[in-house]
């Protein structure tokens, strides 16, 4: 059995933080932003830098390891023994099995284009609600949320993209 890279997953953590940059820029959509969600750039400026960054690049590590498991669909035949010790056993029939089956169909579905599907996806079905749900709530515009499931989706994609390919 291939081990998965990990350290794609360390990296992809980064790029919510680039694509962040680029996105909340105010000549990008950060006026507009800005303005929906009722703040000025001081007070956007303004906090724990440490604190902020820290726990973006956290929660981004945590969206990469679902993305990968999402989008490489052959982590899902191991999932579906990995409770099982027999996996361990090189000799045992399920890690017979898994490993023909990762031999045969392993490279199935690698592909930029099909990470960039898959990133968009969770980006729209998953990114959608979760934001909109909350805004509804907090009786933000219908403009704060598509800056806010824009920038999932094209992150989402982009990290999508490359771990299809490399983990």
């Amino acid at each position: 059995m291939e081990q998965p890279n990990w350290w794609i997953l360390v990296i992809c953590a980064f790029i919510p933080l680039v694509t962040g940059a680029i996105w909340y820029n105010p000549a990008v959509f950060g006026k507009a932003w800005l303005s929906n969600a009722g703040i000025t750039i001081e007070h956007a400026r303004a906090g724990n830098k440490l604190k902020i960054f820290g726990f973006t690049y956290l929660f981004s590590l945590f969206a990469a390891y679902m993305l990968a498991l999402f989008s490489v669909h052959q982590s899902s035949i191991i999932q579906l023994f990995l409770g099982d010790p027999a996996l361990l056993d090189s000799t045992s029939a399920i890690s017979q099995f898994v490993n023909e089956a990762l031999t045969t169909y392993g490279d199935r579905h690698r592909t930029f284009s099909h990470g960039i599907i898959h990133g968009l996806e969770l980006g729209l079905m998953l990114g959608l609600p979760m934001i909109g749900i909350h805004s509804l709530f907090e009786r933000r515009s219908f403009k704060y949320i598509l800056i806010h499931v824009g920038y999932w989706m094209i992150t989402f994609a982009i990290m999508g993209a490359i771990i299809c390919v490399y983990f």
